[in-house]
């Protein structure tokens, strides 16, 4: 019998061929980082502003508030004024 002998291929690659994939793997690694940091930001962002929106709904109501508080206050001034002048007129 004969036996068929093939060629050694070479399982050896050379050092360049090495740094290269090291270099792009290291590169999608790095990529794949960033991706997930993006994502975290985004997320973030978007809870500061549902924040800033619940803020500022709590704005709106507080200067709501404070215009009927100032109404409400004047409205006391105008009546005490009047109980004074029908004390005065009365008592007099």
């Amino acid at each position: 019998m004969h036996r068929v002998t093939l060629p050694k291929l070479a399982i050896e690659r050379p050092p360049e061929l090495r740094i290269t994939f090291a270099i792009g793997a290291a590169l999608i690694v790095q990529a794949a980082l960033a991706l997930v940091w993006t994502g975290a930001a985004s997320e973030r962002l978007a809870q500061l502003e549902r924040g800033a929106e619940q803020n500022t709904e709590i704005i709106e109501r507080t200067a709501r508030l404070e215009e009927q508080i100032r109404f409400a206050s004047a409205t006391l001034v105008r009546i005490e004024a009047k109980l004074d002048r029908s004390v005065m007129e009365n008592g007099s």
